[in-house]
């Protein structure tokens, strides 16, 4: 580890002098998010183990920064990171992301005056925004980590409905400003391979310009080796599942992309080849509203269990599970989606069920993880339902899987092979 406030030149143990480089990360998604938690510190915690000094820039939810920041901190600092951040702007919608902006580029400048970076790496779009400024006026390496095509993001969400004028003037401008970004950045990350054709077959970026880096796991963490069939037997009362009844799960918070209908459809079906069959739902969703759209279904509400749950609780939870689901909305900005939870359950040695974005289809198949859905159509989730019931899982050979590609440890060897080449 490399404390912050180490002087910029070392001795090292032949005795030749060594300038530790100095990175500005600057990123739109708060550290107090679960988010920053699992995609940027961990990732940064092994940079700076590898020599490099690391001032972290974030946009923090008030709320959030307030209750847990001082937690982050303390993590931060003894990891040897620098951290400075920003309060998110929420009022007035869209405004408040050019107010941001401003912050952010005028922070950056500022921080590049007294510390004099040699690299900035930015994490999306807003990001990308203040870096490339810096970039442009100081000549510094400028590594984008664009994590998916954001500008495309809004409209395939609905955020952006190009029939009102002031969001079409808006996505106008973002995708020039996109274009200048790929044009400008040294290097760029890609969630996704599909994701690098896009940006070679479209924006015509070289292949050698692109690095493809998943959305990592903590794979020591997400490990079904740790849990004893004792505790896992614990878990299942208290959450009271019976014991024998097979567990169809899902992870993380439901709407937006995913698919909440079409799963609690998938779920209707399993049901009535398994009638003891339990859907645990593990989310800090609202349970009312939740239990309310399962019983819009014509699911019996007292089949489904909603439990919120921290990071160190999400493993346990996923143990008892024989079977997890996620459903993605397709469109062309999930070219270049990577969902985190992927790694994190099939590090656990949980088969998924899921539709094919980005390269989740792929690796699925690849690896015989789970079962890939075609379509949501009737005919389709039923088939689904057969194949998924006649699958034999190997656990380990699915937990393997999850190493080959989500291992965090390979992700930040990328991203430190993409430093050294940038930087020397």
């Amino acid at each position: 580890m490399v404390p912050a406030d180490v002087p910029a030149m070392v001795q090292t143990l032949d005795g030749v002098r060594t300038h530790l480089k100095k990175i500005l990360y600057i990123s739109y998604d708060g550290m107090t998010d679960p988010l920053g938690q699992s995609q940027v510190i961990p990732y940064l915690k092994e940079l700076v183990k590898d020599g490099y000094r690391v001032t972290l820039l974030s946009v923090e939810k008030k709320d959030r920064l307030e209750k847990n920041g001082q937690q982050i901190r303390s993590l931060l600092e003894a990891s040897g990171i620098k951290w400075e951040t920003l309060i998110f702007t929420t009022q007035p919608p869209l405004l408040s992301k050019l107010i941001d902006q401003r912050k952010l580029n005028r922070k950056a400048k500022q921080l590049h005056r007294e510390n004099n970076f040699d690299m900035v790496h930015c994490r999306s779009y807003v990001a990308a925004e203040a870096g490339s400024k810096l970039a442009k006026t100081t000549g510094i390496p400028f590594l984008f980590d664009m994590r998916g095509f954001w500008v495309d993001e809004r409209v395939d969400s609905g955020l952006w409905n190009l029939k009102n004028p002031l969001f079409k003037f808006f996505y106008t401008i973002y995708k020039k400003k996109e274009k200048r970004y790929f044009a400008a950045s040294s290097h760029i990350i890609s969630l996704t391979e599909k994701g690098k054709q896009e940006l070679m077959n479209t924006y015509k970026v070289p292949a050698a310009k692109i690095t493809v880096i998943p959305c990592c796991a903590d794979l020591a963490h997400f490990d079904y080796r740790r849990l004893s069939s004792g505790e896992m037997e614990n878990i299942k009362k208290r959450s009271d599942i019976p014991a024998g009844a097979r567990v169809l799960s899902y992870l993380g918070s439901l709407g937006g992309w995913y698919m909440t209908g079409e799963m609690l459809e998938f779920f209707k079906i399993l049901q009535q080849k398994i009638p003891s069959a339990i859907f645990l739902i593990i989310t800090h969703d609202n349970k009312e509203q939740l239990l309310q759209k399962v019983e819009a279904k014509g699911i019996d509400k007292e089949v489904v269990r909603v439990i919120p749950a921290g990071r160190n609780e999400v493993p346990g939870l996923l143990s008892v599970s024989d079977w997890n689901i996620f459903f993605i909305k397709d469109a062309y900005s999930k070219k270049a989606s990577s969902p985190t939870k992927q790694g994190e359950v099939m590090a656990m040695g949980i088969p998924v069920i899921c539709n094919d974005i980005g390269d989740t289809g792929k690796i699925v198949e690849e690896s015989a993880a789970g079962i890939l859905v075609k379509s949501f159509q009737q005919k389709e989730l039923e088939a689904a339902c057969h194949r998924l019931l006649n699958f034999q899982p190997n656990k380990a050979a699915i937990r393997e899987a999850a190493f080959k590609y989500y291992d965090l440890a390979r992700g930040a060897a990328l991203y430190k092979k993409i430093y050294e080449d940038l930087l020397n």
